[in-house]
């Protein structure tokens, strides 16, 4: 699967989906961290990326049923990035059926 990081979280979520075999960036590595969410939503709906956000407002969207990306809407807080690591998401981590790396 391919995913979009938003900028509440940290950059190493996107280290992290990498190390597992998905795809996966940061709206850091992109450029897109302006904190405009059309952008961000324009570039997951390019790239048929999931966004992976605590913003509601991606959510929001979504359940008014705007054309565009999923949305993973996180409402846990967030740990530092330095300590952002497979035990440290263990709790909130899908099961691997859930993120299984589509083929093709």
């Amino acid at each position: 699967m391919r995913f979009l990081v938003d900028n509440q979280l940290p950059g190493a979520l996107a280290t992290l989906l990498r190390e597992q075999g998905h795809e996966a960036e940061h709206v850091l590595e992109l450029g897109l961290a302006q904190g405009k969410d059309n952008p961000i939503w324009q570039r997951a709906t390019a790239t048929s990326a999931v966004i992976i956000t605590k913003d509601e407002d991606f959510a929001e969207w979504v359940r008014r049923g705007r054309p565009g990306p999923a949305v993973v809407w996180l409402r846990v807080g967030t740990r530092h990035a330095g300590h952002c690591s497979n035990g440290s998401l263990r709790c909130c981590q899908p099961s691997s059926a859930s993120f299984r790396k589509a083929s093709g």
